[in-house]
């Protein structure tokens, strides 16, 4: 697979392909975005997700932590 690119082949993805890839909703990325968390970036009224912004901001988001691991 080249660098830069899902298994869709775009470098850049819209908020509705944004969640389909990732499996949340359109609210959380939206904040996401508001919250300078997710970088996005606009072309005429279309808002885009590059997939290295993407990448960035999966890989910043905290481990989640299992029962096991958790205490009790």
């Amino acid at each position: 697979m080249p660098l830069n690119t899902t298994e869709t082949g775009r470098r850049a993805h819209s908020i509705a392909e944004t969640c389909a890839l990732t499996g949340l909703g359109r609210d959380t990325v939206y904040t996401a975005i508001r919250n300078g968390h997710l970088v996005a970036r606009k072309v005429g009224r279309r808002t885009l997700v590059t997939d290295d912004d993407l990448r960035q901001f999966l890989a910043g988001l905290p481990p989640a932590v299992g029962r096991e691991q958790g205490g009790a």
